[in-house]
């Protein structure tokens, strides 16, 4: 689509109405999948929600970046996934879906439930040959070692890629946590080497309020490559109210948004954001926040 008058008022399928993938730079996948959600289901219409939300962001051009990722940015439209497929199987096909795209561009992912970070994680450590570091916003900590006695789901995946040596542990950060959880889970990643930024922890923070965490956490990935996932729910429900597990007492979107753009320079490798659910949104606030995150992570990368 050329570039005009109307080219974002409405008008296109895919992220910020860019071309499809070629060979841009840049890229926005989407991954619609929800088979391992433990309460409100619907994150599978997460990447198409987000992408409309995305056509009111003007020009594309980021007013603390001054920049844009048009030109650089081509969307992948979604994955083709087996929904009624074990969960296994269906990590299967997005970890070869995702390594053929992350070694030709640097990918967005658009969930989603948060059990496909584990496929994506997958495929990156495969891409760079060594664990990465990881920053992950999220209501919930994901450490639990089985899913209501399911082995796996979209709250094991952390635990799991710990595990599995995807993630180093000591470079593993975590912003947001709040839900209720036995210590043992909720403290996994402290208790592993790696730093979490509790809800708690992180109120009444913003602006330069903020600027001990983001001091904390480059200190501590350095030039490490580093990975970020982002569960919309990090967001308090006022912000983002479509999610499938909401969780009262959460960030605000500007707490969010300081964040992504004051560690705009540390050394990212990919980013996924998850857990959009927009049967159960509200004015597309969710949607909104979630594509004004994505495109903030985008003009980063396309400066």
């Amino acid at each position: 689509m050329a570039l005009g008058e109307f080219a974002y008022a409405n008008h296109g399928t895919t992220f910020l109405a860019c071309p499809p993938l070629s060979d841009q730079r840049l890229a926005v996948v989407g991954v619609p999948y929800d088979g391992a959600v433990t309460n409100r289901p619907g994150a599978r219409f997460g990447p198409s929600a987000i992408r409309a939300a995305s056509l009111m962001l003007c020009d594309g051009t980021h007013p603390h970046f001054n920049t844009t990722p048009l030109g650089q940015l081509g969307d992948a439209l979604d994955m083709r996934l087996p929904n009624a497929s074990p969960l296994a199987e269906v990590r299967e096909h997005i970890e070869r879906q995702a390594l053929a795209l992350m070694q030709r561009h640097h990918c967005v992912f658009l969930g989603g439930d948060h059990s496909v970070t584990l496929a994506l994680l997958r495929a990156a450590r495969r891409h760079h040959g060594q664990p990465l570091a990881l920053v992950h916003f999220d209501a919930h900590c994901d450490t639990w070692t089985d899913h209501f006695g399911e082995p796996s789901g979209h709250g094991t995946w952390t635990y799991e890629a710990i595990q599995e040596g995807l993630v180093s542990p000591a470079h593993t950060v975590q912003l947001g946590i709040r839900s209720g959880g036995v210590r043992e889970a909720r403290d996994y990643v402290a208790d592993q080497g790696g730093q979490i930024f509790t809800a708690r922890a992180l109120r009444g923070l913003d602006g330069a309020g903020l600027a001990p965490v983001v001091q904390a956490i480059r200190s501590r990935l350095g030039g490490m490559p580093v990975y970020l996932t982002l569960d919309i729910d990090c967001l308090d429900p006022a912000f983002a109210p479509g999610t499938g597990t909401p969780e009262p007492g959460g960030l605000s979107s500007s707490q969010l948004l300081t964040l992504l753009e004051e560690l705009a320079d540390l050394n990212w490798v990919g980013m996924d954001c998850v857990e959009v659910a927009p049967a159960y949104d509200h004015a597309e606030l969710t949607s909104n926040a979630a594509a004004h995150a994505v495109w903030s992570y985008l003009c980063a990368r396309a400066r």
